[in-house]
């Protein structure tokens, strides 16, 4: 469990995390657009759901990091060996 301990582990980790946050947070204001909403009202967006969504969705990407840590290359959360360049 020494990548747990990696400072490079852990800043691939946020990196996914703040994407997948990113990319939740999308992908819960496209939902409001597609249940009858013309356009995005920043004033009616129910922000609350949008961020604890993408919120849940930013703890099973570190999670699964974690979990995936041990399998792919030393101080990386892929799970994957492939190569990086």
């Amino acid at each position: 469990m020494t990548y747990l301990t990696s400072k490079a582990f852990w800043i691939a980790t946020a990196e996914r995390g703040a994407k997948t946050f990113a990319q939740a947070l999308v992908a819960a204001l496209t939902v409001g657009l597609a249940a009858g909403a013309i356009g995005v009202d920043v004033l009616r967006v129910d922000w609350i759901t949008a961020a604890s969504v993408s919120a849940g969705a930013t703890l099973l990407s570190v999670l699964t990091s974690i979990a995936s840590g041990p399998f792919g290359p030393a101080d990386s959360p892929s799970l994957t060996k492939a190569d990086r360049s």
